[in-house]
């Protein structure tokens, strides 16, 4: 049986670090520590962990938002599964608890962006969770 439950405290957070560190490869556990509590402290981030049999085997990371082009919306941030469990449909699952979250909460639609090299992921996103493509997300440093 699985259970999915919202990550609040540092030790929370930080037993999620391992799972995350898959998909967020440049971190380490301190940066990752503080950029998530300053997230969900400062941007009204959010991070729930799907466990099975109580060890974590996915994380989602998402925030509300609003923007005059999606209007009132989320935005997955990370979602990763553990690469010893992938394929099970743990993604699917909280990406559905996010999706209904969404709804619960009133906003009109989910958003995320993929990088492009993560081809299996956006077939995932786009046949599995009935995902469009809608857009390109450009990144210019300022270092």
């Amino acid at each position: 049986m699985n259970t999915i439950k919202e990550l609040k405290s540092r030790n929370e957070i930080a037993e999620a670090f391992p799972v995350v560190k898959q998909l967020r490869t440049h971190l380490d556990e301190r940066t990752y520590l503080d950029l998530v509590i300053d997230a969900q402290d400062n941007d009204n981030y959010k991070m729930f962990a799907l466990y099975e049999n109580n060890r974590i085997t996915a994380i989602v990371g998402f925030k509300p938002m609003i923007t005059l082009y999606y209007g009132r919306f989320v935005w997955v941030c990370d979602l990763v599964t553990d690469s010893e469990n992938r394929s099970k449909g743990y993604g699917e699952k909280l990406l559905a608890y996010v999706h209904q979250w969404a709804k619960d909460n009133h906003y009109e639609c989910v958003a995320l962006s993929s990088g492009l090299q993560r081809k299996d992921a956006h077939r995932f996103y786009e046949n599995k969770m009935n995902y469009d493509k809608i857009s390109y997300v450009f990144k210019h440093p300022l270092k």
